[in-house]
């Protein structure tokens, strides 16, 4: 039993937001890792020095590794704004977890009532088997 859960417009836009913001940091990991890989292959002989190519690769590749460490970031805010959005209208979920709870307490309250119902019972049947005793007793 599923069911389509329509969202209101300005909800569909955030989720397009994440959605556009997950793609891009990926992207943007994929490229730059790309990019680190690419720089570390050693090239055949260039017209700037081994030493400046080193330096320029080495920087390159700081510049690089700072970018994917930004998008992991970016990443990791958009996992926690999704937990927050999960939680904040993720009402079906909270309404069907209340739902539970009740029942459970219900049944809860049921077997109480049973067992009060029984002890009351026992109790009335104790009282007056005594109420029997005591009247027939010849030491009233």
């Amino acid at each position: 039993m599923s069911q389509q859960h329509v969202l209101p417009q300005s909800k569909e836009t955030l989720l397009q937001s994440y959605n556009k913001r997950l793609k891009d940091d990926i992207k943007s990991v994929m490229d730059n890792f790309t990019e680190i890989i690419k720089t570390a292959k050693i090239e055949e002989e260039t017209q700037v020095s081994r030493a400046t190519q080193g330096k320029q690769d080495n920087y390159e590749m700081h510049v690089r590794a700072a970018n994917i460490v930004r998008a992991g970031e970016s990443l990791m805010k958009l996992v926690s704004d999704l937990k927050q959005f999960l939680i904040l209208n993720d009402f079906p979920s909270v309404n069907e977890a209340i739902k539970q709870w009740n029942q459970q307490l219900r049944s809860f309250q049921e077997e109480c009532d049973k067992k009060l119902t029984s002890l009351r019972d026992e109790i009335s049947m104790d009282f007056y088997e005594l109420e029997e005793e005591y009247y027939s007793s010849r030491y009233k």
